[in-house]
């Protein structure tokens, strides 16, 4: 996702409402310096705001992942996000991000005490991803596993991990990445959930520990079987992938993005991708 330096953004921190990019961690913070940071992103668009109570529900699930007592209650950032949505003028898009982060460690340092959670709401204007789509190829690097990293949570410290596989991406002339998992299963992109398409069925990787199976990507199973269309939860393997029909990608920030090519192979935007698309924005608009 890209931003933009001179967006306007509200911040609320330690009680109130503060315009700008507010500093709001301490360069002792245990968040800082060891990376116990959690957050999770809603969205604003045409008034609406769609699943968010499931994304402040989300953030307060990963932070009891890290190891961190929940300091604000699900309702009550629901609350400061419709709030903070009214700062606004006009009907611009937004991201919505709650954050929490320990302040202090244990006696011990590197494993943070856990009722020492802080919590901020940053909300700032992002404009909706255009309907043109990615390019996709493979990457050297994996997904952990719930042995070695915190997958269970929507973690900071996790980011670094993706950013290099969107760097050796764009290094290879793509604009994302189809990341495995150690066992060589399809898990995701670098930076969103995945789909393809088949005969007219739609497959996507079976949440296995590895990645975070997301809100918006449980909100397209839900519409397209809705719409009757078959979905399946599956083990894939990239070799699916490099004959399938449609792929796509769902994410909280641009919704559903079509995979235009995979490699050397020129995809398009297709027709179950599209209606996937459609499906989001007209439940969304009703929601």
């Amino acid at each position: 996702m890209s931003m933009l330096p001179n967006r306007q953004i509200w911040t609320w921190f330690e009680g109130e409402w503060h315009e700008g990019n507010l500093p709001i961690m301490g360069a002792a913070d245990h968040g800082t310096w060891l990376g116990t940071m959690v957050f999770d992103g809603a969205r604003y668009f045409n008034g609406k705001m769609p699943d968010l109570d499931l994304h402040c529900e989300r953030v307060n699930a990963s932070t009891r992942a890290m190891g961190m007592n929940v300091c604000m209650e699900t309702s009550k950032i629901v609350k400061l996000a419709q709030e903070g949505v009214t700062k606004f003028s006009g009907d611009v898009p937004l991201y919505i991000r709650p954050m929490c982060w320990s302040t202090l460690g244990s006696e011990v340092a590197v494993d943070a005490d856990p009722n020492s959670t802080a919590f901020a709401l940053c909300i700032e204007e992002a404009s909706m991803a255009p309907f043109i789509g990615t390019t996709l190829t493979t990457t050297s690097f994996t997904r952990p596993t719930l042995s070695s990293a915190v997958v269970n949570a929507k973690a900071a410290c996790l980011y670094p991990n993706n950013a290099r596989m969107l760097q050796e991406a764009k290094a290879k002339g793509y604009g994302n990445a189809i990341v495995c998992d150690a066992l060589g299963n399809v898990a995701e992109t670098a930076t969103a959930n995945i789909f393809m398409v088949k005969a007219g069925e739609v497959f996507t990787p079976i949440p296995n520990g590895t990645f975070l199976a997301g809100i918006t990507r449980a909100r397209i199973i839900t519409l397209l079987r809705e719409a009757g269309i078959v979905v399946h939860e599956a083990v894939l393997k990239i070799e699916d992938f490099h004959t399938a029909e449609e792929i796509f990608l769902t994410g909280n920030y641009s919704k559903v993005t079509p995979g235009i090519k995979f490699e050397n192979r020129e995809l398009g935007i297709g027709p179950i991708t599209t209606k996937a698309r459609d499906l989001y924005f007209e439940w969304a608009d009703n929601s």
